[in-house]
């Protein structure tokens, strides 16, 4: 038997590539200043101790294998299973990930308190029970069922939960979790890998799902080497201003569902609230009559959106016009405004244009162009657009109005949502139009403006 042997060897922080010596730049992402040195052991490792529930396996035949028995587990909140595919399955690594201070611990605990049917580890490496406790205490709910422990040796973790044999584990946060097979700090990338891959083979062996969470540099990237999106199984990234109030569950991987699915929740003194109908938060809350407004029915994946898109545009005070988006690519709105002044003629290159999308989301459905282009004439010409009218239509360089996909879907939400016109692509077809909404199609941007602005 070979002994085991150390050797330093380099790991990209951003994709998790290897290599024996240090450089500037990674040759797999492209990253620069990105490689760290870790001590990592070579050589057979000693046989590890077979886990409860660990059979001798052999293969298996594809048609023998059986699904129909499978049951997916809920968590408690409607939103979470509906973006998990129906419930969370029974052995599958669960990471969630987001910025500091945006809900990820709250969330990880509202799970076990709205699900008292499911006993739950709940492991904390970063607080301790009593302060879990004190969290647990103002989020409300039955805490019955939750068992707290305040560790961060990752075999002392699995021993505890193989002995209390929960339904569910949580691991609160990845980047805390050390093994002692491994010389390096918590949250390195050999760490990481050794912890994350020690939770999957606990996972697939007992049949218990665990779900972590994990902290996200500031790119936006969650921490940690590439490979640990790969080994779980589904990857859910919350999103949105943590000063705000609203938050966006967003799928990124998913093994056992979409990904074209996300859940929308609202941050209160005691806890997230599902928002099951975002539409209603994001549509007007002002009085009629204002012009610089329009709405927009956007799918984001597979769910239909109607939100506020509110623009103003005022003459250049310093000479040179201002181009401002918040929560739009503020390169397409540029594309936009020279669409409007090379194909309708409209003069806006001495005006300041400010654009905003209501209720802090960031959009990038290009359905969103309709509205835009609406909003900015209507505060131009200072004339209102009628708070019944939707628009869902992508604009091309030519002053084309293109077809979305899906238009159906969103003339749909419009109707049950009151509006009573919807303005889309004379290229779009309707197969079943629902009752009590016009849908009136357009060609162009011209086409737009003489049929909107006609009064």
């Amino acid at each position: 038997m070979a002994s085991v042997k150390e050797k330093k060897i380099w790991f990209c922080t951003s994709c998790g590539n290897e290599s024996p010596k240090w450089m500037g730049r990674c040759p797999a992402c492209g990253e620069w200043n990105t490689m760290v040195e870790q001590t990592v052991a070579t050589g057979r490792q000693p046989a590890s101790r077979p886990m409860q529930g660990d059979q001798v396996r052999r293969p298996v035949h594809l048609k023998e294998i059986d699904t129909t028995s499978e049951v997916r587990i809920s968590v408690g909140l409607q939103e979470v299973d509906r973006l998990l595919g129906g419930g969370i399955v029974r052995g599958s690594l669960v990471l969630i990930g987001g910025e500091p201070g945006i809900g990820k611990s709250t969330l990880s605990l509202q799970i076990p308190l709205h699900s008292p049917g499911l006993k739950t580890l709940y492991v904390s490496g970063e607080e301790s029970a009593r302060q879990v406790k004190m969290r647990a205490d103002r989020l409300g709910g039955d805490d019955s069922n939750c068992f707290i422990f305040s560790e961060t040796d990752i075999s002392s973790i699995i021993a505890q939960a193989d002995a209390l044999k929960p339904d569910l584990m949580v691991v609160d946060s990845v980047q805390t979790m050390f093994s002692s097979n491994v010389e390096s700090s918590a949250g390195s990338v050999s760490q990481i890998k050794e912890v994350t891959a020690m939770l999957l083979h606990f996972a697939k062996c007992t049949g218990i799902p665990v779900i972590l969470i994990g902290h996200i540099t500031k790119d936006g990237y969650i921490a940690g080497p590439k490979i640990l999106e790969h080994i779980v199984d589904v990857v859910l990234q919350f999103e949105g201003d943590n000063k705000g109030s609203y938050r966006i569950l967003r799928s990124i991987k998913n093994r056992f569902g979409s990904t074209s699915e996300l859940a929308v929740f609202e941050m209160t003194g005691t806890g997230l609230r599902e928002v099951t109908n975002p539409s209603e938060i994001l549509i007007p809350m002002h009085e009629e009559g204002l012009s610089g407004t329009a709405v927009c029915a956007m799918l984001d994946g597979l769910r239909p959106f109607l939100f506020e898109i509110q623009a103003l545009v005022s003459t250049a005070a310093y000479g040179t016009a201002q181009r401002s988006a918040t929560g739009f690519d503020v390169r397409r709105l540029n594309m936009l405004l020279a669409v409007l002044e090379k194909r309708a003629g409209f003069k806006l290159n001495m005006k300041d244009v400010f654009l905003n999308i209501a209720g802090g989301m960031r959009v990038s459905d290009p359905a969103c162009d309709l509205a835009v282009i609406c909003a900015v004439l209507s505060s131009n010409f200072d004339f209102a657009v009628p708070s019944d009218v939707c628009f869902a239509g992508e604009v091309g360089l030519s002053g084309e109005i293109r077809p979305v996909n899906q238009t159906e879907r969103r003339v749909t939400e419009a109707a049950r949502l009151g509006f009573r016109r919807i303005y889309i692509s004379s290229y779009s077809s309707v197969d079943n139009p629902p009752s009590g909404i016009e849908i009136v199609k357009v060609s162009d941007v011209p086409a737009l403006v003489r049929t909107l602005f006609k009064g």
